[in-house]
C-alpha cells in the first residue's frame, strides 16, 4: 500500500511497470486523517471517484460517524487500486464547516434560513403559478455533472414528462457535450467505442487537445507504467503547451489555437496519399470515403504548417507514427471541445480511426473523453438535452417506446425541436420567457461565459432561481431558494465513468444537519407537484436509489446503453461493470463496434447527424438515403477562420483549462488542505518569449482583458507556444472578501471574466479556447504601469 505523503509533490506515484498486453498491476493507495490507523477502521464502503471521470473505485472508511479516509480498490478494472491526489484528499471536503444544513429563501433581498416545508411550498407554489400563466415553456432546469444515474434519470422524468419542458441541460454540455456529438455523427450513437483496457494494448497512444496527465491521473499512471514496460507505446500529443504529457511524447505538435481541424485534415490527407487505408475496411463498413479524400486532397502539410504554425516535417512525422501503427488508441478532450470547429475537428479523429480500421479490436479504437465524473449519465438518461436511453427526438416511433415506458401520451414529452442546450436556456432567461430555473449541483455565475453578463441574468428580478447545491456558493447567493443537499459519501446511488463503467456508491456517513439526498429532493418535488401518468397513477412510482435504479433499467433495455443486466448486488463487492449488460453480454461489453456497427442503421440511431457547419438536424430521407445500411458515417470537414482573431489591441490568444489539484470552481477541492495549498490562487502562464518581449517576469501581477472583461493573477513562466495565454479556470470568488464576484476589494480573477458566449453549432458547447486578449503588466496596488 502506498504512502499518501508526498502525492502532492509526486502525483502519480511510484511506477509499476508492465509489458504490452500484459495486465495492470495492482498498487493500492491510501490516505486516512492523521493519527487514524487502518486497523482503528469501523467499516470500509464502497464508492468510486467523484472528483474526475475515471471512475477510480475506491473504499470510504468510517469511525465514529465520520468518513476518515479512502483507499483504493485493488479487484477494480479502473484503477486497481490507485487513486489521484483529488481522490485521496477530496473526502475532507465533506466536512467542510461551510456546508449548507438547512433551506434558505430570500426574504427582503436577503437570503434567511427556513425550513424544507416552506421552501418546498414555494417552489411548488411559483412552479404551478408559472404553468398556469406562462406554460411548460417557462420552467427550465440547468443540472451538473456529479449527480447518480437515479438522480438524472429521475430528474429527466419530472421535467419532460411532468413539467413537460424542453429546457433541460447540464453543465457536461460545457465538458463533454462534443464527445456525445461526434459519436453520433460517426456511430449514429453515443456510447464509448474502446476501453480504459485499451492503453494495456496500443503500440500508438494520439492524444487530441487532451491533458490526460491532469483530467485523468490514473490512466496517466497506466500510460507512464507501460512507457516504464517493455514494449512501450508511442505517444503523440496535440496541445499548445508542454504538459507532462508533452514531455513524453514521441511527437509533440503544438497548433495555433483553433486549427484543430487544418491539422487534423493535413494528417488524414497524409495517410491516404501513403495508403495506410484499411481499404477492406472502409468498403466494408463505412460511407463517405470519397467525399473524405476529396476534401482533404489538397490539405497537405505545407498548407496545414501556413495554418497551424506548426512545421511541416512534424505534421509528416506524426502522420508516420499514426500510420505506422499495428494499434492504434486515441483520445480526445477539452483541447478539442471547447475549441473552434469542436465537433468537426473530434469527427476527424474518429474518421482517423476508421480509415485506418482500428476499431473494436484491443488496443485499436477511440476515446472521445468525458471531463465530469457522471456526464456518461447526464447523457444516457436524458438529463443533458438528449432523450432517455439515446432515443433519437426526431423519430416518432423513440418518442412512443419512451412515453410507453413513462406510460405517458407521445405528446407529453417534448419534441416539437431540439431539446434546450444550457447556452439558449441562459439566452431564454435573458430575454425573460424562462421564468423560473433550478440549478443542481453546479455553479454556473464562475463556469459558464462572459460571467459579467451570466451574473445578470441570475440577478433578473423575474427570473425565480432554485439552486440546491452544498455550499452558498456564487450561484447560491443570487437565488431566491437555495436546497442544502447530501454528497457523495453521503448518499447511494450508482454512476458511469468514461468508458461505460458502472459503480456502485453506497451511503457511509449521514448528511450534515436538514441535507437531503438529491434524488430525495427531487422525489419530493414530483409527490407535492402531484405528478400523474395517463392513466391518472403517480407519474414516479420509485421511492429510494434502488427502486429507481430497477425504473431505469426497464427505461434502457433494448437500448445501447442496456443495464438490464446490472444490479445494486451485482455491483457490490467486486469490479465495476461496463454496458451494455444484458442477457446476451452479462458480464459487459469491453468494446463497441468489434462485428458491426449496431445502432446506425436508420431506424435505432440516436441522431442523423447535423451539418458540421451551420449545426442544422438532417432528416431521416437524407440519412436514410447516404447511409441505408447502418454503417460508420466518415464525415468530411473543411477548415474554418475562428470567429475571433487576435489584433493590435487583443495581441494574444487565450485558453483556459485545468490544473491537477482542483475540480470545476473549487467548491470541494478548495475545501481541501492539501489540494488547496497545491494550488491557492489563479496564474496566467505566457512564453519566456513573450515575456521577455513584454518586460514581464515569473510572479509579475499581470492584468488579462478580452473585450468581455479581465482577470488579475500572477504571471508564471511556460513552455506554451508563443502568442498563447493559459488561465486555469477554476477559481471565482467564494473564498475572497466580496464572497461573490468581483468588487473594490476583489479584483476579477475568475477566467470566464474574459471568455466568449460562442457555442459549436453542431454539439452547443461553449468556446472557451478562442478568445483575443491583451496581457498589461500591473504595479504592486493593482494600478496598470
Amino acid at each position: 500500500m502506498e504512502s499518501s505523503l508526498d502525492r502532492i509533490d509526486r502525483p502519480w506515484g511510484e511506477r509499476t511497470p508492465y509489458g504490452r498486453a500484459e495486465p495492470w498491476p495492482t498498487r493500492v493507495d491510501s490516505c486516512l486523517a492523521d493519527g487514524v490507523q487502518p486497523e482503528a477502521v469501523a467499516r470500509w464502503v464502497q464508492s468510486a471517484s467523484l472528483l474526475d471521470s475515471g471512475g477510480d473505485a475506491m473504499d470510504i472508511a468510517v469511525l465514529d460517524g465520520r468518513i476518515v479516509g479512502v483507499r483504493g480498490r485493488a479487484a477494480d478494472r479502473v484503477n486497481r487500486g490507485r487513486l489521484e491526489p483529488k481522490d485521496l484528499f477530496g473526502w475532507q471536503a465533506n466536512a467542510a464547516p461551510d456546508r449548507l444544513t438547512r433551506p434558505l429563501v430570500r426574504e427582503d433581498g436577503e437570503l434567511v434560513e427556513t425550513d424544507w416545508a416552506t421552501a418546498m411550498d414555494r417552489l411548488v407554489s411559483r412552479s404551478r403559478r408559472l404553468l398556469d400563466t406562462h406554460g411548460p415553456g417557462s420552467v427550465g432546469f440547468y443540472t451538473t455533472g456529479q449527480l447518480f444515474l437515479e438522480e438524472y434519470y429521475t430528474l429527466a422524468v419530472l421535467a419532460r414528462a411532468g413539467i413537460g419542458t424542453n429546457h433541460l441541460d447540464g453543465n457536461t454540455r460545457l465538458c463533454t457535450s462534443t464527445a456525445a456529438e461526434s459519436l453520433k455523427q460517426s456511430f449514429g450513437c453515443d456510447g464509448q467505442p474502446a476501453t480504459f483496457d485499451d492503453f494495456d494494448h496500443a503500440d500508438v497512444i494520439a492524444l487530441f487537445g487532451h491533458n490526460i496527465a491532469a483530467t485523468q491521473p490514473v490512466q496517466w499512471m497506466r500510460i507512464l507504467d507501460r512507457l516504464a514496460g517493455s514494449d512501450p507505446p508511442r505517444l503523440l500529443c496535440v496541445d499548445p503547451r508542454r504538459t507532462e504529457v508533452a514531455r513524453h511524447a514521441t511527437v509533440h505538435l503544438a497548433p495555433r489555437l483553433g486549427t484543430n481541424v487544418a491539422l487534423l485534415n493535413a494528417l488524414l490527407h497524409e495517410i491516404i496519399r501513403c495508403d495506410r487505408v484499411d481499404r477492406d475496411f472502409v468498403e466494408a463498413r463505412t460511407v463517405g470515403f470519397e467525399e473524405l479524400a476529396e476534401r482533404v486532397a489538397d490539405c497537405t502539410p505545407a498548407w496545414a504548417a501556413r495554418v497551424c504554425d506548426v512545421p511541416a516535417a512534424r505534421i509528416t512525422e506524426a502522420a508516420e507514427v499514426l500510420g505506422g501503427a499495428e494499434r492504434l488508441l486515441s483520445t480526445v478532450l477539452q483541447g478539442v471541445y471547447q475549441s473552434h470547429q469542436a465537433t468537426a475537428a473530434a469527427v476527424q479523429v474518429n474518421n482517423l480511426q476508421l480509415i485506418r480500421g482500428m476499431i473494436g479490436r484491443p488496443g485499436a479504437g477511440v476515446l472521445q473523453m468525458n471531463g465530469q465524473p457522471t456526464a456518461q449519465n447526464t447523457r444516457e438518461c436524458g438529463a443533458d438535452g438528449d432523450l432517455p436511453g439515446f432515443r433519437n427526438w426526431q423519430n416518432d416511433a423513440h418518442v412512443a417506446d419512451l412515453a410507453r415506458v413513462w406510460n405517458v401520451e407521445p405528446e407529453t414529452i417534448p419534441h416539437y425541436a431540439p431539446p434546450t442546450h444550457a447556452m439558449q436556456i441562459f439566452r431564454h432567461a435573458e430575454q425573460g420567457s424562462i421564468r423560473m430555473l433550478w440549478i443542481s449541483g453546479t455553479n454556473p455565475a464562475v463556469s459558464l461565459p462572459e460571467l459579467a453578463r451570466i451574473r445578470s441574468v441570475l440577478a433578473r428580478e423575474d427570473l425565480f432561481v432554485v439552486v440546491q447545491d452544498l455550499f452558498l456558493t456564487e450561484t447560491a447567493q443570487l437565488a431566491d431558494v437555495v436546497l442544502p443537499a447530501a454528497t457523495w459519501g453521503e448518499k447511494t446511488g450508482t454512476f458511469t465513468n468514461a468508458d461505460r463503467t458502472v459503480h456502485l456508491s453506497d451511503k457511509a456517513v449521514e448528511p450534515p444537519g436538514e441535507a437531503r439526498p438529491d434524488l430525495e429532493i427531487f422525489l419530493d418535488y414530483a409527490a407535492r407537484m402531484d405528478f400523474r401518468d395517463k392513466d391518472g397513477g403517480p407519474l414516479i412510482t420509485w421511492h429510494d436509489p434502488e427502486s429507481a435504479f430497477e425504473a431505469w433499467k426497464r427505461c434502457s433495455a433494448g437500448r445501447p446503453c442496456d443495464y438490464t443486466g446490472l444490479s445494486y448486488d451485482r455491483l457490490r463487492g467486486g469490479s465495476g461493470i461496463q454496458w451494455p449488460c444484458d442477457e446476451r453480454t452479462p458480464e459487459g461489453t469491453r468494446r463497441l463496434y468489434g462485428d458491426r456497427f449496431d445502432w446506425a442503421h436508420p431506424e435505432v440511431c440516436e441522431s442523423y447527424g447535423k451539418d458540421l457547419v451551420t449545426g442544422a438536424a438532417t432528416d431521416v430521407v437524407e440519412y436514410r438515403s447516404f447511409n441505408p445500411d447502418g454503417k460508420a458515417v466518415l464525415r468530411a470537414a473543411e477548415y474554418l477562420a475562428p470567429h475571433e482573431e487576435p489584433d493590435e489591441e487583443y495581441p494574444f490568444q487565450l485558453t483556459t483549462g485545468r490544473t491537477l489539484y482542483h475540480f470545476h470552481t473549487r467548491t470541494k477541492t478548495g475545501r481541501t488542505p492539501q489540494l488547496n495549498a497545491a494550488a491557492p490562487e489563479v496564474w496566467v502562464e505566457v512564453s519566456a518569449e513573450d515575456a521577455r518581449r513584454l518586460g514581464l517576469g515569473q510572479g509579475d501581477p499581470v492584468e488579462v482583458s478580452t473585450p468581455r472583461g479581465s482577470l488579475q493573477a500572477r504571471l508564471r513562466l511556460s513552455d506554451v507556444r508563443p502568442g498563447v495565454l493559459f488561465v486555469p479556470f477554476h477559481y471565482g470568488y467564494w473564498d475572497t472578501p466580496s464572497g461573490s464576484g468581483p468588487s473594490e476589494k476583489t479584483p476579477p480573477r475568475a477566467a470566464n471574466e474574459t471568455t466568449i458566449t460562442d457555442w459549436d453549432p453542431a454539439s452547443k458547447q461553449p468556446l472557451f479556447k478562442t478568445a483575443a486578449a491583451a496581457l498589461t503588466a500591473l504595479d504592486h496596488d493593482g494600478g496598470t504601469r
